[in-house]
């Protein structure tokens, strides 16, 4: 069995809504995402070693993801209240607690994939950025946006939907290998 195909069947096992092949080719990375991250909306802007400054410049994010051929889309789709802000989080949670288990069952699998979340790594209760090196660099997930991508258009490149309708949210992050 292919590794992706494995990987696919592990995406599976963890929950994922949604999961499909991603071709690293199709991922265009912008400014304009960089950008969206340096108005700090989330508050991480800064603070962490897996979003921008820390992740590195725009060029090494570029090369960072230049270096894989494919890779896999997860997504967690869930229903949500409009009314009720914990609803979305609580998606969010889900979606953020199974890719921290895929993400460690693809890096045994193939340790030199990278990840890309949903958000900022969470490995850590009290990230160590800037004054010390990432505790577990190994296991440190960037964000999709942080690097430069528009989420959107990685989803539609590769024939995943983004949205599933009203009264949906969904959450998307990947891993690259090879």
């Amino acid at each position: 069995m292919d590794i992706l195909e494995e990987l696919m069947q592990d995406a599976e096992s963890c929950g994922f809504s949604h999961y499909g092949e991603l071709d690293a080719s199709t991922i265009e990375v912008y400014q304009a995402a960089r950008d969206a991250c340096a108005e700090n909306k989330c508050n991480r802007y800064g603070t962490n070693w897996s979003c921008p400054p820390g992740c590195g410049t725009l060029d090494e994010c570029i090369n960072k993801i230049r270096q894989f051929k494919r890779g896999i889309l997860v997504q967690t789709t869930g229903d949500i209240d409009p009314f009720k802000y914990d609803t979305y989080l609580e998606v969010g949670r889900q979606h953020n607690k199974r890719f921290a288990e895929y993400c460690r069952i693809v890096k045994q699998k193939v340790p030199g994939a990278l990840l890309c979340g949903a958000n900022a790594c969470e490995n850590c209760t009290e990230c160590t950025y800037p004054d010390a090196p990432c505790r577990f660099p190994d296991l440190l997930s960037y964000p999709m946006e942080g690097m430069g991508m528009m989420v959107s258009e990685v989803c539609k490149r590769n024939g995943m939907k983004y949205h599933y309708g009203s009264g949906t949210i969904t959450y998307i992050s990947c891993v690259l290998i090879d």
